[in-house]
């Protein structure tokens, strides 16, 4: 069988080496940090601990399915899944708030009509009826297939145009479809907050982007007991019982190439490692490969996360995600409170974390700005500002240390002109295949599961690979 090395030791990277050892491949790992799971890290001091990457699973399937592929033990057996609900609060600029339901188009509807007024639940279930026909649309391609040699008919617009007397009017943009579609400034905010926490900016991410917050309504909010990096320990131990071997603090330096493909990788200090494929997880932009990358996603957005050790009980009431849309001059924040004991040093503290998506450059002034976060999430955690025991801040600069990249990468959006499809999971160079987020079918958990799923599929299978069924 092959001998196969893997670049970086990420979720998608190592979901694809899990699939390739089970297939009978030699698969060895190389890891530039210390340790495993990319963007799923973790942040521990005083008894508390924080998820400094994703907080919330959504798509569980694309890791059951990994877990059933790959070993005995199905995913439930080796992390605990917990389904948020309500699945977030949001809090608007004029103070309503809403609490929305996990996976119920029903419950969604009824709460915004109560909250917002009659229609504007209605007028929410219209729009995730036209967001389904833009997921329909695009589903398979951009999620379940290989990325196809000619990728022009993604460029196009799948979300469908309204009818403006006898004709159709189309709608490019997100912002557009807030503002003509759903009449309500708190609706319109809703909607892109979807956007942004994905790192698209509403006023320029494609109409299509709709699918967004119909994927999360659709197929629910899931935490992982102990945070979002036990589904990385997780899949790690996955891997070493599947013999795949791992090196770590090994930055890879080049990719060897030999008769027109990927032979092999250079290893920092000059040592060189053959294989018969070379699969990468690391961030396109910061490919090692000496030569043009390929075509990538470029969002020009990345994270700020304030991780909060609190005093004091979480309340009884409290719920897990709490978005606090902008108001005089605020940032829109996402507050996580998972009341999770592992978290905690006990239950007369608490964990919170904070996060914010930003342009990428130039950064904010980092301490003004995180005050004005904290002060935001304010309004979602009683008495906030006398609670802070210390606060532990990560920006971009801080991404791009840890992962090689200070953007995070959304999800592959069709539109655009093709401007936020990522790169296809085969490179340029044969031989050479792409994993993680910043690979077809793009960021977040569940696309980085899939384009590990994708990758082994093409070097399992070859050119008869259609794509996971």
């Amino acid at each position: 069988m092959a001998r196969i090395v893997v670049i970086g030791a990420g979720l998608g990277a190592m979901a694809a080496a899990a699939r390739l050892a089970v297939a009978g491949h030699t698969v060895t790992v190389y890891e530039r940090t210390s340790t495993y799971g990319g963007a799923v890290g973790r942040f521990e001091r005083d008894g508390f601990a924080f998820d400094t990457g994703p907080g919330l699973l959504h798509l569980p399937a694309v890791y059951r399915d990994l877990f059933v592929k790959t070993g005995k033990e199905p995913l439930e057996e080796c992390v605990a899944l917990t389904q948020v609900d309500p699945a977030a609060r949001h809090v608007f600029a004029d103070g309503v708030r809403v609490d929305l339901p996990n996976a119920s188009r029903a419950g969604t509807v009824a709460a915004l009509d109560a909250a917002l007024g009659a229609g504007a639940g209605e007028r929410w279930g219209e729009f995730l009826t036209r967001a389904r026909e833009a997921w329909d649309r695009t589903r398979r391609p951009l999620l379940e297939e290989p990325q196809p040699a000619d990728p022009a008919p993604l460029a196009r617009e799948p979300y469908p145009a309204l009818k403006a007397g006898l004709l159709r009017r189309p709608t490019t943009t997100l912002a557009q479809v807030g503002a003509r579609e759903l009449r309500d400034e708190r609706l319109a905010a809703l909607l892109d907050a979807y956007a942004w926490s994905y790192g698209f900016d509403p006023a320029t991410a494609p109409a299509s982007a709709a699918v967004l917050p119909y994927m999360e309504q659709t197929f629910g909010s899931w935490y992982v007991g102990g945070g979002l990096r036990a589904l990385a320990d997780a899949v790690y131990e996955r891997c070493r019982k599947r013999r795949v071997e791992f090196v770590f603090d090994a930055p890879v330096e080049d990719v060897l190439e030999k008769d027109g493909r990927a032979a092999g990788v250079l290893l920092a200090g000059g040592a060189t490692v053959e294989a018969d494929h070379v699969v990468s997880g690391a961030p396109v932009p910061a490919l090692p490969l000496g030569r043009d990358v390929p075509r990538h996603q470029a969002t020009g957005t990345g994270r700020v996360t304030v991780c909060l050790a609190l005093r004091g009980a979480r309340e009884a009431d409290a719920v897990h995600r709490t978005v606090v849309h902008a108001e005089g001059g605020r940032p829109t924040v996402t507050v996580l409170r998972p009341d999770d004991p592992a978290l905690r040093p006990d239950g007369d503290h608490e964990s919170v974390t904070v996060t914010a998506t930003v342009r990428t450059s130039p950064e904010p002034d980092a301490e003004s700005f995180v005050d004005r976060m904290v002060e935001a999430a304010g309004r979602a955690v009683p008495g906030l500002a006398e609670r802070v025991l210390w606060r532990h801040v990560r920006t971009p600069e801080d991404v791009r240390r840890d992962t090689g990249a200070a953007e995070v990468p959304g999800p592959a959006l069709a539109g655009a002109g093709g401007l936020l499809l990522p790169a296809a999971n085969r490179s340029p160079l044969p031989g050479l295949y792409l994993a993680g987020g910043w690979s077809h079918p793009g960021g977040g958990l569940a696309h980085a599961g899939m384009s590990g799923a994708l990758v082994a599929g093409l070097i399992v299978e070859g050119a008869d690979f259609r794509g996971s069924r």
